[in-house]
Formats: structure tokens, sequence, C-alpha cells
């Protein structure tokens, strides 16, 4: 009889039979606050309505048309509508299907259009699992070990993380600056540098958010020494912050952006987006793929773009943002475990630490497989997978924030007892 991976270890035991919204239910029909979102990929909630009709019609009428065979209504319809939301001057895009893959096309823009062979990645980043995104990655060793040799060219400078290394914001982003500017000197040349990979909140790194003297600092010396700035935005994009996009926050614009997860609220789609003169230099055939741009996904994507528009997600993102984290500060006052609440928007983070200052993923983890039994489901993140991290759907309602940090404080007790 054929199984799963063993190594497909699922975070709750949860089957999900349906959902609506920002709610779960189970095969025995019991509901789940579900503050997980696929890992921020339900933007609109689950089966938002107006996603599923377009999606339902789209299925009615092509499922596949290979965008480098022939070209279909959706995908040309979509990139109309993202020059709405795109950062001027961002004005061509390439669609494929997952982060990973925008990634590694990023990757290869920069390459190809400067000429230059290495990357600078910033410590705690997660890019993908494929070997190139892999190979990027530092937020942990689960997602490059094993594999080696991984791709050269990549070199890894420090991300301005307060809580990390126990300074005020100030004194690690001069730390993080400062080790740039000898990234550059002692590792990779200017000359040799094609572009700078940063996260506007790091993800899997423990959601901590960059600050804008850091990421004005990238974007002076990008444009000093004709360095590409690019932001992946694949869990910060489409309102999840409070903001459109995740850097929208510090006010600088990247010149290259990574876009996927709540792309098409659970259909596989992802993009990156620059400006005609610098997608024009990637080279003939390095842009492609088989089920890229495919036309359900982008007609999802279209109708997620509306219902975020239309009903004020990023709004709504940025209101029960701050609701969620007030109700997350007054229940980590009464716990000594929880050291830190952090992050933007509707991507929210508790730290927990253990009586030494240690980072304490068991104690993370205990509390986030216990808030199953009160009915809301939760994800850890972190080098030491020390942070509980809160990814609601952007529709999640005021009542549904009250009754998730009830929850959370319920299943602090119960892992206390």
């Amino acid at each position: 009889m054929a199984h799963l991976s063993p190594i497909l270890l699922q975070a709750t035991p949860v089957v999900a039979a349906r959902g609506e919204g920002a709610q779960l239910w189970d095969e025995q029909d019991r509901r789940y606050l579900d503050f997980t979102a696929g890992i921020g990929v339900t933007s609109t909630g689950h089966s938002h309505p107006k996603v599923v009709a377009a999606a339902q019609e789209q299925i009615g009428k092509v499922i596949h048309a290979q965008y480098t065979t022939v070209m279909h209504r959706p995908l040309l319809d979509l990139v109309e509508r993202m020059d709405s939301v795109l950062p001027a001057g961002l004005d061509r895009m390439f669609f494929a299907n997952s982060g990973s893959e925008a990634v590694e096309a990023a990757l290869r823009l920069s390459r190809q259009a400067t000429g230059r062979p290495n990357v600078i990645v910033f410590h705690g980043g997660f890019h993908g699992r494929t070997v190139a995104a892999a190979s990027m990655t530092t937020s942990g060793t689960k997602f490059r070990t094993g594999f080696s040799p991984l791709m050269a060219g990549v070199h890894v400078s420090p991300f301005p993380d307060p809580t990390h290394f126990g300074w005020t914001q100030e004194e690690a982003t001069d730390f993080a600056l400062k080790q740039l500017d000898y990234t550059l000197q002692t590792m990779s040349n200017p000359a040799d540098t094609a572009a700078f990979f940063v996260e506007p909140v790091l993800g899997e790194g423990g959601y901590v958010p960059a600050n804008q003297r850091f990421l004005e600092g990238l974007r002076e010396r990008a444009d000093r020494h004709g360095i590409l700035l690019v932001a992946d935005e694949v869990q910060t994009g489409w309102g999840r912050t409070g903001r459109f996009w995740g850097h929208d926050h510090f006010g600088v614009t990247p010149d290259v952006l990574i876009t996927a997860k709540g792309l098409a609220s659970g259909f596989p789609l992802s993009a990156i987006a620059a400006s005609e003169e610098l997608m024009s230099k990637a080279f003939p055939g390095s842009q492609g793929g088989t089920y890229g741009g495919n036309a359900v996904a982008c007609a999802a994507a279209i109708a997620t773009l509306e219902v975020i528009q239309e009903e004020g997600l990023v709004e709504n993102a940025a209101a029960r943002g701050e609701q969620l984290r007030a109700g997350l500060e007054k229940v980590a006052a009464d716990h000594d475990a929880i050291t830190d609440v952090r992050g933007l928007g509707l991507m929210l983070g508790c730290e927990f630490r253990d009586a030494d200052g240690n980072p304490d993923g068991t104690a993370a983890t205990r509390a986030q497989k216990a808030a199953v039994d009160q009915g809301l489901l939760l994800l850890t993140c972190g080098p030491w997978g020390q942070v509980v991290r809160f990814i609601p759907a952007l529709v999640v309602t005021e009542a549904q924030v009250d009754e998730a940090v009830r929850a959370w404080a319920a299943t602090l007790e119960a892992v206390r007892s």
C-alpha cells in the first residue's frame, strides 16, 4: 500500500474537510480558527466565493494553455490588473508556479543582466528549497543539509535582528551595514556582485522586520555599485503586512520584486517583476516552464486582487494586525517564556526563550501543538523553531482575532499547568 513520504510530518493532526474564510472544519466537523492560511497562501480566506467562481468559470473554458506556445486571456488580464499595484517602473512580469522558481528566475535575471557571478543574501533569509534557492537560504540548516555541494557565488551578510544580537535596532542596523561593507571588501567585490536578495520581514527566519535605514543602506550601496536590489516578497506581499508590499513600509523600491503565496488564494502561481530595460537583458530561453502562468491560477489571481481591493483587505490586515499584536502582547506579559512579540500587519510572531535567555523551540512547539486543542491552528518558525507565528487570512474578523487571542491565552495556561 502506498503512503506519503515519512519525512512529510504534519504540524497538526487535522484532516481538513472544508474551509470558509479564516476557518477550517475537519472530517468530524470540528471547527478551527486557521491562523496558518496555508503558510500565508490563502490571502482571501478559504474558498472565497469570488475566487471559486472565477476558477470554476475558467475551468469550463480552458485549463492549460502553455503560455510560450499560445497566449490566454487570464494571463493578459492579470498583467494589466497588476499594473495598479506594482511599484512604479516595475512593469514587466514573468510567471512561474512556486516561490523557489521565482527566486531562481530572479537570480538568473540578476546574473545575466549584470554579467556578475555573485549574490549577497542576509542571515536568516528563506528563499526556497530548490538547489539555487536553498543555497541562498540561511534560516535553518534543514533546508540545505545533505545535498552539497550547493551553488557557488552566494555570500551571507547579517540581517539587523535586535533580539538575536541583544542590541537595540540602531545597534543591530549599524552592525549589519558595517558588515555588509566588510563583505563587499573581503568576500564579494562589488564588481562581482550581481544583487542583494532580502526579505522585508524574515519569514522562516523568525518574523523579524527589516527597518528603513537598513533597506535605505542597501539601496544606496546597490545604486553606488551597480548592484540590483531584489525584494523577496513571497510571504510579505499582497497585503500580508498591512501594506500591499512589505517594502512599502520602508520607502525603498527594489529593482526586482518576487511574489507568490497570497497571489492566487491557494492556486500555484508566482512571478517576478522588473523594468522593461532590466527584463530585456534576460537571455533568450532563460524564462519559461510548462505550467507557469496557468490559466486557472491566473483567473484566481485576478479575482484575488479584486477581492483585496473591493473588500479593503490591506486596510483590514493593518487594523486586525494592530488588534492581534495588542492581544498577543497582553498575553505575553503574563508569561515570562515569551520574550518578544514582533512582525508587521497579519504576520506576527511570539518568541520563546528559556530562563537563561536561550531560544526555546521545545516550548514553542509544545504551545503550537497544544493550541490545536483550543481550536487554533498555528505554525512555528525561527532557526530553533522558537517562534510561534500568527498568519490568518486577510479576511479575518475582529471577533475572530479576539477568539484567537483567548484561545492562545488558554493554550499557554494549559501548557504551564
